[in-house]
């Protein structure tokens, strides 16, 4: 470790040189006065002393050197943080880093870690998309761009911003995944939300900094911080958090952000049917469109107005709206027939079955529906559906159907997401059920003495292999080799590797006692096994090691080592028979490491830089090369691994001498940057994708015109000729148009908006003058949210039919509001507006009690009525 200039602290002119292994041996020692051990002992680094002493903790003799000797600088050899005693503050050491920077091959494609160019292209016009063509070479081919500066990228410190070494480890690891980070430096048209906090542009402006050229030591990550924050209140303070956890909820909100919907196939029977019945579409006109063109009238009544919404919705109800309920009740399959699609709870070590749908569906594979269109003019006629609403009755309480549930993805889903499949067996009647469930990362156990004695033991392996589970993963190893194991363990503690905990996590789970299954073929709650297996690998596999278990009274850390290997692990063990995956062999990123106890501690980072394939430690502004032993010592909390192709390696060098042929070519084919960043990055990138650019009609979406240079690039002939024949999909284009289709529906659903808002407003204010209303409707406000949410263009579909059922309850035959309820009240003109667009229900009415004045007016005639009669 050598001194650096610094303008913090004038005294690091004094620090000797002194190796990071000679700091740790020190750390064994004792303090040279009192003889006390570790963990609390600090190291003078005044060049030529050799001074160890205890802290505050004991009797502080550091201090007391530093006081009598003058010397200032002192460093912690636990954290390895160095402080200041006549600064008193902390200060940082810039370490030479080393001109031991390995150049890249010259055959491959493209350093995951390329800083984006700060010159930003004028966008294009939206009716003339041109993209230009110089350029694609350049960022495909890696020998455009030589390492030469002394300091590698990626090398930079984050600052403690108080007691945020959890942020700072997490954040670490994640910017050393290639693929995530490629994304952010070269897909920045894709970079864009107007949700806030805007974690992903913070997130981005992060990385572009730590990846940039002329680095800083370290980077204050404060815009992150906040934004986190924002998100998560959890996080607020100065408390010491889980730094699993922060990932999960920085993940959650960058796909939150980003996420786009996955384009669905055109339904062609449908277009057809849309085509054939003209009629029929003009017959089911917006009735919003058709009540705003009245109110336009000022020689209309706003009572005549009024009644004719209820005639309008009347007439409707009874004649032609029923003939719409089997045009829209079309049942679509959606899941097998051997069981119900389930998601796993995000906190559950092991697959729960619960009874929501997965939040975060995978990305598909395939590119269907979708044809391919070279140089077609825009499409005469939309291909969507039609937007006029079409209406049906409900029966009373009778939940309607909802509104149909998109599927989104996302650079963290394609990155990370993963499948497993359960099965779950009744030992009463044999029945198997099957549930699919997403992934983001795995928790895993860390199995003791027992548990290792049942994974390893011959008898437990031959019931594995037979059960269909993992005992695959110790086929290889005999029973004498298991039983030096065991010794070794009375000695030195359990053996425990991560193949073990794979193998604890997949291991066969009996279902009995408080834990049985609920059979829905008996009926009953049974006897069961359940099975668990990946069904889809992801491109980075996180894993989880729980070391910490939290109890209502305290918390305690399972501090077991846990060996993991740097390169090869293998998943082929724990694969479903059906899995689609090729690779399925990793090789290891980073890994998050936690010094301490439960109730304190200290979070650090070791992470292999891309471009020169060296291992760092990351401790907070601190960046030190470390050796290869010293990262597989080290107390792993969450590791991420990367598949592992020499294939994709191959084929990378093939594209990169293709590039540098500069073969001429009559055409120019446009390809999508978000999938060229996987083709760079990934080892399995899967078919070309260009629908991020492209719309269901072939063509560019308005909304994506503006920056359409961000999104694609120019390939030559013979390159996208080669990708296609390599990994197909599409579709193929060297054409861009703005799409008119889709503009008309933008428009037709802008209006459609403004309609419906309009209306609603004149007929609330009318709502509101009125004294005393007959009748008032009551509506659920998840509902009407939904509505609002359209009609304000935050949602981009329009929201299902009303459902007041969560409102509603049945009391002798009546629905009547159920008490507590979340719900508003609207007049009957406006129930009868909002249910002839999108039906649904129940009807759930309140009539207000009758006033004092209107009973005595009542009574009154009750009186002159009996008094008539007896005369």
């Amino acid at each position: 470790m050598s001194a650096a200039s610094s303008n913090d602290c004038p005294h690091l002119d004094s620090v000797g040189e002194i190796t990071k292994e000679e700091l740790i041996q020190k750390s064994h020692g004792q303090c040279q006065d009192c003889k006390v051990g570790g963990p609390n002992l600090w190291a003078c680094l005044e060049n030529g002393c050799s001074y160890v002493g205890c802290g505050e903790s004991h009797a502080d003799h550091s201090t007391v050197h530093s006081q009598e000797a003058r010397h200032n600088l002192t460093v912690n050899l636990t954290t390895l943080r160095v402080w200041c005693y006549a600064c008193s503050k902390e200060v940082f050491l810039e370490r030479k880093l080393g001109p031991h920077v390995k150049m890249p091959s010259a055959g491959k494609l493209i350093s995951p870690v390329q800083t984006p160019s700060p010159d930003l292209k004028d966008p294009g016009s939206p009716t003339s998309l041109r993209v230009p063509p110089a350029g694609a070479c350049d960022e495909l081919d890696m020998e455009t761009e030589e390492e030469d500066e002394l300091r590698t990228r990626g090398l930079t410190g984050l600052k403690n911003i108080g007691n945020t070494c959890y942020m700072n480890a997490a954040l670490q690891a994640l910017s050393n995944c290639p693929p995530l980070t490629q994304f952010f430096l070269d897909c920045g048209g894709l970079v864009k939300t107007d949700k806030k906090p805007a974690l992903s542009k913070s997130y981005q402006k992060l990385i572009t900094d730590l990846w940039h050229k002329n680095r800083n030591s370290y980077v204050v990550p404060t815009n992150l911080f906040q934004g986190i924050k924002a998100v998560n209140p959890m996080f607020r303070g100065y408390s010491q958090q889980d730094s699993q956890e922060f990932l999960r909820c920085l993940m959650d909100q960058l796909h939150e952000e980003l996420k786009e919907p996955i384009p669905e196939p055109e339904d062609p029977n449908q277009a057809v049917a849309m085509d054939d019945c003209p009629d029929e579409d003009n017959h089911n006109i917006n009735e919003a469109e058709m009540l705003i063109s009245e109110q336009n009238q000022n020689n209309r009544d706003w009572q005549k107005e009024k009644n004719l919404i209820n005639n309008l919705y009347r007439a409707g109800s009874h004649g032609d709206l029923d003939k719409d309920v089997d045009t829209t009740n079309e049942s679509r399959p959606i899941i097998s027939s051997q069981g119900a699609i389930r998601a796993q709870g995000r906190n559950s070590g092991k697959c729960k079955t619960v009874t929501s749908v997965t939040i975060r569906p995978q990305s598909p594979s395939g590119n269907e529906g979708v044809t391919s269109r070279l140089s077609s003019s825009p499409p005469k006629s939309s291909m969507w559906p039609s937007l006029s609403s079409t209406h049906k009755k409900v029966p009373s309480f009778t939940p309607p159907k909802s509104k149909r549930q998109r599927k989104y993805h996302s650079i963290i889903s394609e990155v990370f997401d993963g499948t497993i499949v359960s099965s779950v067996q009744c030992l009463t009647c044999d029945r198997v059920s099957v549930t699919l469930e997403n992934f983001q990362d795995i928790s895993l156990p860390i199995p003791g003495k027992e548990d290792l004695a049942k994974l390893h033991s011959s008898s437990h392996q031959t019931a594995l292999v037979k059960a269909g589970s993992c005992g695959e993963a110790y086929a290889a190893q005999g029973w004498i080799a298991f039983v030096m194991e065991y010794i070794k363990s009375w000695f030195w503690g359990p053996v425990v590797t991560l193949q073990d905990c794979l193998a604890a996590f997949f291991a066969r789970d009996e279902l009995k006692g408080d834990n049985m299954y609920s059979c829905e073929k008996c009926k009953k709650l049974r006897n069961g096994v359940k099975f668990c297996k990946v069904q889809g690998l992801p491109e980075i596999l996180c894993i989880h090691l729980k070391r910490f278990r939290h109890e209502l009274m305290f918390s305690t850390k399972i501090s077991t080592h846990v060996s993991f290997p740097l390169e090869g692990l293998e998943m082929q063990p724990f694969l479903a028979k059906d899995c689609p995956a090729h690779t399925t062999s990793y090789d290891l990123l980073s890994v998050i490491c936690h010094h301490g106890t439960a109730s304190s501690g200290h979070y650090i980072a070791y992470c292999r830089n891309e471009l020169n394939q060296l291992w760092y430690e990351f401790d907070d502004q601190s960046v030190t090369e470390v050796s290869e032993s010293c990262v597989q010592n080290a107390e792993a909390y969450v590791l991420f691994y990367k598949k592992s192709n020499d294939e994709t390696q191959k084929e990378r060098r093939k594209v990169t001498s293709l590039l540098n042929m500069m073969e001429p070519s009559l055409l120019q084919f446009y390809i999508s940057r978000q999938w060229l960043n996987k083709f760079k990055t990934f080892a399995e990138p899967g078919p070309i994708s260009n629908h991020d650019f492209l719309c269901a009609h072939g063509g560019v979406p308005p909304s994506k015109a503006s920056f359409i240079d961000d999104l694609v690039m120019m390939l030559p002939q013979n390159v996208w000729d080669h990708m296609y024949s390599r990994y197909g999909g599409g579709p193929a284009v060297n054409h861009l148009y703005v799409c008119h289709t889709c503009q008309n529906e933008i428009e037709k659903l802008e209006k459609r908006r403004k309609n419906e808002l309009d209306m609603f407003v004149r007929l609330n204010k009318a709502f509101q003058e009125e004294e005393s209303p007959v009748v008032i409707y009551c509506i659920s406000m998840q509902w009407f949210r939904e509505w609002e949410g359209f009609v304000k263009g935050k949602d981009i579909d329009p929201s299902g039919p009303i459902d007041n059922s969560k409102i509603a309850v049945n009391k002798n035959g009546h629905i009547t509001l159920k008490p507590g309820a979340d719900s508003g009240q609207i007049s009957e003109e406006t129930w009868n507006f909002l249910h002839s667009i999108y039906g649904g229900g129940p009807v759930v009415t309140v009539r207000p009690s009758v006033s004092h004045q209107e009973a005595e007016t009542s009574q009154t005639e009750e009186k002159i009525e009996v008094e008539t009669r007896s005369v």
